[in-house]
């Protein structure tokens, strides 16, 4: 029954990780650990976080291909990100050390309704004003309505700097903070910034998972039941993003984060 249940886990935090960009950390990583709670498996947060990257490469690759093909995914912008979430994801790696389970779900819970308020209020937040020395891309959609978006270096390398380190930290991708960054602060197009941002927690999924691997913190009988339901997801979730609108995708992404919020900080309390 285990077994089903981490499959089935593995395909929900493939698919919505996928639809929102976020990686599928955030399903996968406090299903492991309440899992453990209820004694079903030995879990920690450590364990939980290191395995979750793993899967999420998986799903990074699937998901990756798709929206490739799609041609949603802003590559160039994407390289410049990683070069700073992957160091940033060693450094995550090496903070995660610390944390017993309780307070790494409070953290996780606060930070993840942090992200939630960001998305309420980004109707009100203007992009970082532009210098001559910033960078300017466009991306025409579907139908044919073309957007305009862009940002300066420096804010790039320090967001993606914060974005590597939280999902060596948390195990969740980054993609819950970086979606929103690229919508908010850059002006990006929700459906290529979640595109966008599932190539970036690929890359950075890779780095922060060897680092979590060299530490014994995978255990590869559980990302073994995982894999299989993240890699279909990956592509499942691509798929739904294609058909949903922006104002319909940001919502979802909104409504998602402040349950799992909830639930992580309760959980950690009790």
């Amino acid at each position: 029954m285990v077994w089903i249940i981490l499959l089935l886990v593995g395909l929900l935090g493939g698919t919505l990780g996928s639809l929102m960009g976020l990686g599928g950390g955030i399903v996968v990583v406090p299903a492991l650990l309440m899992l453990g709670s209820f004694a079903l498996i030995d879990i920690t947060p450590q364990v939980a976080v290191g395995t979750s990257l793993l899967i999420m490469i998986f799903t990074g690759i699937s998901a990756t291909l798709s929206y490739l093909k799609q041609k949603t995914v802003d590559y160039k912008s994407g390289l410049l990100f990683f070069s700073a979430s992957g160091p940033g994801a060693i450094v995550g790696t090496w903070l995660n050390r610390g944390f017993d389970t309780n307070s790494f779900q409070i953290y996780l819970g606060f930070f993840i309704l942090f992200v939630s308020f960001i998305l309420f209020i980004r109707h009100y937040l203007k992009p970082l004003p532009r210098s001559g020395k910033g960078i300017e891309r466009s991306y025409k959609s579907e139908d044919g309505t073309v957007y305009t978006y862009g940002y300066r270096v420096l804010p790039v390398l320090i967001i993606a700097f914060v974005v590597g380190m939280l999902s060596g930290l948390f195990g969740i991708g980054g993609g819950s903070l970086l979606v929103p960054a690229m919508i908010v602060l850059f002006a990006f197009p929700p459906h290529l910034a979640v595109a966008t941002s599932m190539f970036i927690i690929l890359l950075s999924a890779m780095v922060g998972s060897i680092s979590h691997v060299l530490q014994g913190n995978v255990n590869w009988l559980y990302a073994l039941a995982l894999v299989p339901g993240a890699w279909f997801g990956g592509t499942l979730g691509a798929a739904i993003n294609r058909r949903l609108s922006s104002t319909k995708l940001v919502f979802i992404l909104r409504l998602l984060l402040i349950v799992m919020a909830i639930r992580l900080i309760y959980e950690g309390l009790t």
